[in-house]
C-alpha cells in the first residue's frame, strides 16, 4: 500500500515498512465478506476498494511496535478495527443522506438505505467475531465500549442538528465520541497486545484521542476550504446537513446578533428542505442549500477566522498527542506515530 500524497517522511517510511502487514489486514477483511448473500460480497468489496487511508490499522500496528509487540495478533485486531470503521461509514452515509464517499457513489446511493444499513450491521458482527476469536477480554471491552460511545456521538449530533446554539462543549462531545474514540481504541489495543502497564495504555489511548480530535477538526476545516475533487464530496456538506462544526461555531460566537439570526434562518431552511427530501434517494446536498444561499455564511466564517482558528486548534491537539507518548523511547515506531499526528493537520483531503 502506498502512502497518500503529502504524508510526512517518517510516517511514509513506516507505512512502507509495515506495508506487508497492512496487506494482510486487507486480506483478513475481505475474508470476512464470505456470505450466502451476494449483496454482502458486492457491497463489501465496493466499500473496501474505495481507497481509505487505513489510518486506524496503521496506528494499531505502530502502537504495538512502540510497546514492543510485532506478532501476528496485530493483523486480526487491526482488521476488526477497520471493519468497524467501515460499518460506521455505511451507517453515517444513511444518517447524513450522503451520495458521495471518497469521490464515488456512496453504497446507499447504489444499493439503497436498507441494504447499506444491513451490510453495515454485518460488518459490525464480523468485526465483533474477530475480536472474540482473539480471546483477549481487555481488547473486547475496549471494542464494545467504543461501539457504545460512537453510537452516543451519532445521537448527540442528531439532537443538535440545525441548532445555532450548539456550544463548544457539545461539539467536542460529538467529535470525541464519533471520531476520536475509535482512533484512541486502535492505539490502546496495540498497547494491550504488548502487555504494557495501565499507565502506558492510557498514554497510547490519550495519544489516539488527541490525534483523532485533530483529524476531525482538520476535516471540519477542509469542508469549508477544499474543493470537491480534494474532498471526494461536495464542499459545505456539514452546514447543509445541519452540522454546526467548529468553523461555523466560532463565527457564530463572534458575529453580531443580526448575523447570527441570518445563520439561524438558513439552518431552519436547510432543516425544512432536508425533511421534505428525507424519503428520497439520492438526495442532492447542493439542493438543500445552494452556494448562493450559503455565500453570506461563508463570508462570515472567513471574516471571523473560523477555518484558520479551527486549524490552529487542530495543531494544539497534535502537540498534546506528541506529549502523551513523549516518555516512550525514540525509534522508528515513535517517529511514525508523530508523523501520523503531523499528517492529521497537514493533509489536503
Amino acid at each position: 500500500m502506498h502512502p497518500p500524497a503529502g504524508t510526512p517522511p517518517a510516517l511514509a517510511a513506516a507505512l512502507e515498512r509495515i506495508g506487508p502487514n497492512l496487506e494482510l489486514v486487507e486480506r483478513a477483511m475481505r475474508e470476512q465478506l464470505d456470505s450466502e448473500l451476494v449483496v454482502v460480497g458486492d457491497v463489501g468489496a465496493y466499500v473496501l476498494s474505495s481507497g481509505g487511508k487505513r489510518l486506524r490499522p496503521a496506528l494499531l500496528m505502530l502502537a504495538a511496535e512502540l510497546c514492543g509487540y510485532t506478532g501476528p495478533r496485530r493483523v486480526q485486531i487491526a482488521a476488526a478495527v477497520e471493519l468497524l470503521h467501515t460499518a460506521t461509514l455505511l451507517h453515517d452515509d444513511v444518517v447524513d443522506l450522503q451520495n458521495l464517499r471518497r469521490g464515488r457513489h456512496a453504497a446507499r446511493a447504489i444499493w439503497g438505505n436498507r441494504r447499506a444499513v444491513l451490510v453495515g450491521d454485518f460488518f459490525y458482527a464480523r468485526a465483533s467475531s474477530m475480536i472474540v476469536e482473539d480471546g483477549d477480554l481487555e481488547v473486547l471491552w475496549v471494542f464494545a465500549d467504543t461501539i457504545r460511545r460512537m453510537a452516543e456521538g451519532e445521537l448527540l449530533q442528531l439532537d443538535r442538528s440545525f441548532d445555532p446554539d450548539v456550544t463548544e462543549a457539545q461539539y467536542y462531545a460529538v467529535i470525541d465520541r464519533k471520531s476520536a474514540t475509535l482512533i484512541a481504541a486502535a492505539a490502546e489495543a496495540g498497547a494491550i497486545l504488548a502487555g504494557v502497564t495501565r499507565a502506558e495504555r492510557r498514554r497510547l489511548a490519550h495519544f489516539g484521542r488527541e490525534l483523532g480530535l485533530a483529524f476531525q477538526l482538520r476535516d471540519d476545516a477542509l469542508d469549508y476550504s477544499a474543493d470537491a475533487d480534494a474532498l471526494g464530496k461536495q464542499p459545505y456538506t456539514d452546514v447543509r446537513e445541519g452540522k454546526v462544526t467548529l468553523p461555523l461555531l466560532l463565527a457564530l460566537k463572534r458575529c453580531s446578533a443580526a448575523e447570527r439570526e441570518q445563520v439561524a434562518s438558513l439552518l431552519k431552511t436547510a432543516a425544512h428542505r432536508t425533511q421534505e427530501r428525507v424519503g428520497e434517494c439520492p438526495v442532492a446536498a447542493e439542493e438543500v442549500l445552494t452556494e448562493r444561499e450559503l455565500a453570506p455564511v461563508l463570508e462570515l466564517i472567513e471574516r471571523h477566522r473560523g477555518v484558520a482558528d479551527t486549524n490552529r486548534r487542530a495543531a494544539l491537539h497534535v502537540t498534546r498527542s506528541a506529549e502523551a507518548i513523549a516518555p516512550f523511547p525514540d525509534g522508528p515506531a515513535k517517529a511514525a506515530l508523530l508523523g501520523a499526528a503531523e499528517y492529521a493537520v497537514a493533509r489536503a483531503s
